[in-house]
């Protein structure tokens, strides 16, 4: 016999899906946006560019694979809430150590399932991102209402999940390991790049070390010079949750770094590149976010297709008069998913190399960044002879 409903979603439009909760017992104010991938769902719910908001999946069926050790993007997610079609608690996979409901009820994530998600979505892309209640199914409506009036979505995303120190991950992994032997390196040769932390998916620390990076990580807030102290070889800015312009302290950071040091941005990283050369942002509709964008490089004619997760994007027309170029467009909208400063060997891109999407379409951005690296590392010994 189905147990009776007891969870519901109320949007600040005034709709209301009645469904079941899973998850933790939570009532929660959240900005609700929507996601397209088939798969992946504990790398979303583990990325904290996810903070504070509700995730609807258009993918019907969420939970039958479990989830297991090796492929959360951060140890402590951070994730509002769930909605789903259909959860699963019973997942067959020989990987999985876990439930994914146990996991939310850890760290607190609301969910909610058996609501009508491809109507919630029609909402979304037409109206655009919306404030959103989870709640208990018996709380009136004018309290609902109430809430979502008075509670306004918080901006301090960043500060909450970036890194609270400065620490190293100088782990050698056998790719690292191997790439030292042919090349006859060692740790004291090996690129030191500083990731500035707004967020930082594990899989992006990974990718660097893989190509045989040293790695400091520092908070969001980390003054530049500190991290010109640290003596990088590339500076990286990572993901992150939230509006750029929310971060002020690393905008100027990487105004002041900028033409020093090769760097390299991702998402939000990509967006305070753009910030710190003096272009704009703004936000969009309803966001990116999903494994199957198509995104076309300029500069070799290729398509991508690119996984992303984030609400903003940098105004074309605002590029120009920058020392900026655009160097990758979206071909669903054409927004700006890429910008590059050849002279300062600084670029970025607003999607996930590393969330594997293709799936190796677009891993070649990390062997760009490296050659950057290289190509400073070589004109600094040049003109140290001449």
């Amino acid at each position: 016999m189905q147990q009776p409903k007891n969870r519901k979603l109320v949007l600040e439009s005034g709709e209301v899906f009645e469904g079941y909760g899973f998850g933790a017992n939570t009532e929660k104010v959240l900005e609700l946006v929507f996601n397209t991938s088939m798969v992946g769902y504990q790398e979303i719910v583990s990325d904290p560019s996810y903070t504070d908001q509700a995730v609807v999946m258009t993918y019907p069926l969420i939970g039958n694979y479990g989830v297991n050790e090796d492929d959360y993007e951060t140890q402590t997610p951070s994730i509002g809430a769930l909605v789903v079609r259909e959860y699963n608690d019973e997942p067959s996979n020989f990987r999985a150590s876990d439930n994914l409901q146990n996991i939310m009820k850890k760290y607190g994530i609301s969910g909610i399932y058996g609501v009508d998600t491809r109507a919630i979505t029609r909402i979304i892309r037409n109206r655009g991102s919306l404030k959103s209640l989870i709640t208990f199914i018996d709380k009136p409506l004018s309290e609902c209402m109430e809430i979502l009036e008075r509670t306004a979505l918080p901006k301090d995303a960043v500060s909450r999940v970036s890194s609270t120190g400065i620490w190293k991950a100088d782990i050698i992994t056998p790719q690292s390991a191997l790439l030292e032997h042919r090349q006859g390196t060692h740790a004291g040769l090996r690129p030191h790049i500083v990731a500035i932390d707004c967020g930082m998916k594990q899989n992006i620390l990974r990718s660097l070390l893989e190509r045989g990076c040293r790695v400091t990580v520092v908070p969001y807030n980390t003054p530049a010079k500190v991290i010109m102290s640290l003596r990088p070889n590339g500076v990286f800015i990572s993901n992150g949750p939230g509006d750029p312009m929310d971060v002020p302290e690393c905008i100027d950071t990487i105004r002041s770094i900028k033409g020093n040091v090769p760097i390299f941005g991702i998402c939000l990283g990509h967006q305070i590149l753009s910030l710190a050369y003096g272009a704009k942002t703004y936000k969009l509709k309803f966001g990116h976010r999903g494994g199957n964008h198509p995104v076309k490089d300029i500069l070799t004619d290729k398509i991508e297709i690119t996984s992303q997760n984030h609400s903003y994007a940098v105004d074309t027309d605002s590029i120009e008069g920058t020392k900026l170029k655009v160097t990758h467009i979206n071909l669903l909208d054409n927004t700006v998913e890429g910008v590059a400063c050849d002279e300062d060997l600084a670029f970025s891109v607003q999607y996930h190399p590393e969330s594997a999407p293709g799936p190796q379409d677009s891993s070649y951005l990390f062997d760009r960044f490296m050659d950057n690296v290289r190509k400073a590392r070589e004109q600094r010994k040049e003109n140290a002879y001449a």
